[in-house]
This record gives C-alpha cells, sequence and structure tokens, in this order.
C-alpha cells in the first residue's frame, strides 16, 4: 500500500508522515528529498525548489508516477508525502490501482497570513526548518502563496472526489484525523 500525504507547504506533511510510520512500522519519503536531489544533482531537468509546487507537480509527474507504479508492483508499503503531487494527476494512479493507494492533500484556505505566521514561529523544527532564515517579508508572502495554493487543492480535490484536510483552525485535532483517516 502506499500512503499519499500531499498539499501546502507547512500544513503538517512531514509530522503526519513520521507518525504514520512508526504506527505502520513502513518507511517514508520525502518528495522534497527528490525535489533537492533534482535541484543539486540534475539541474538540466528544469525541476527545482524555487518553483510552485503545482509546476513541480507536473514536471515530476512521469517519474513520480513511474515511482509510484514499481513501488506497487514490487508490493512495497510506503508513505510519500510532500507538495508536489496534484489531486488532478494523482486520480490517474488511483483509478489504475485503487486498493493500493491511500491518499489525502492537507491545506490551510481558512486562516489569516498573521496566524499562520505566529504558528511557524511557534512550532518551528530549528535548524533544520528552512524558513528560519528567510526575512518576514520573504514568509508572508510564501504564506500568502500556500493560502491560494491550499485552496486551488481543496476545489481539485472537490473535484476529483479526493480527501483534503484543512488544519487552519485545529492542527492537532486534524493531524489526529489524518491518522485515523489513513489507518482506517
Amino acid at each position: 500500500m502506499l500512503y499519499l500525504i500531499s498539499g501546502a507547504s507547512r500544513s503538517g506533511k512531514t509530522t503526519i508522515a513520521k507518525k504514520l510510520s512508526v504506527q505502520k512500522g513502513i518507511p517514508y519519503i520525502s518528495l522534497d528529498w527528490l525535489v533537492m536531489g533534482f535541484t543539486n544533482g540534475i539541474s538540466e531537468y528544469g525541476i527545482h525548489d524555487l518553483l510552485m509546487p503545482d509546476d513541480i507537480a507536473k514536471r515530476l509527474w512521469s517519474f513520480f508516477k513511474a515511482m509510484c507504479e514499481s513501488m506497487i508492483w514490487a508490493g512495497d508499503d510506503c508513505i510519500i508525502e510532500g507538495e508536489a503531487i496534484l489531486p488532478e494527476l494523482i486520480v490517474e494512479l488511483i483509478k489504475k490501482h485503487p486498493k493500493t493507494i491511500k491518499v489525502c492533500f492537507l491545506g490551510y484556505a481558512n486562516i489569516s497570513i498573521v496566524e499562520k505566521s505566529k504558528n511557524i514561529k511557534k512550532f518551528s523544527t530549528g535548524y533544520t526548518d528552512w524558513l528560519n532564515d528567510k526575512p518576514d517579508v520573504y514568509v508572508t508572502n510564501h504564506i500568502a502563496n500556500m493560502i491560494d495554493y491550499s485552496k486551488k487543492i481543496e476545489t481539485s480535490c472537490k473535484n476529483n472526489d479526493l480527501v483534503y484536510f484543512d488544519i487552519s483552525n485545529d492542527f492537532k485535532g486534524v493531524v489526529n484525523d489524518v491518522l485515523e483517516y489513513m489507518n482506517a
């Protein structure tokens, strides 16, 4: 079984993937690692970390789809988390492999930029947190982009009958809801 957790940056994907990994006793892969591999290793492919998530997802799609199909064929259980999955693309794999893929999307379409900024600062993971060294204006712009992206993801999930969780108001509660959904 492949468990796919995607959505906006700073929506809890990695937190959920790590918890689910422990609960299920299976590994997780972050698409951020793959994107950074492309960024720093084979930049000529045009996949890099400065693109918007939907652009990365579109450029990465043929690779990601083939990787998932190889994992399904091999029967390997794994959790894959990251921004670079779009509902309108992943639905193709779900239709082809309905019993071997479970997916959900996360976002924060209903929170103010100020409130999300406070949350980011409050729950920073320390030196590995890539937003720590960014100026406030950068963080504010990033949050605004991710709120817009969350709205796009939410709409696309509705259009494709996929599950979307909004973490805007109750992060811890929604994390538990996502874990319950992924374990059902």
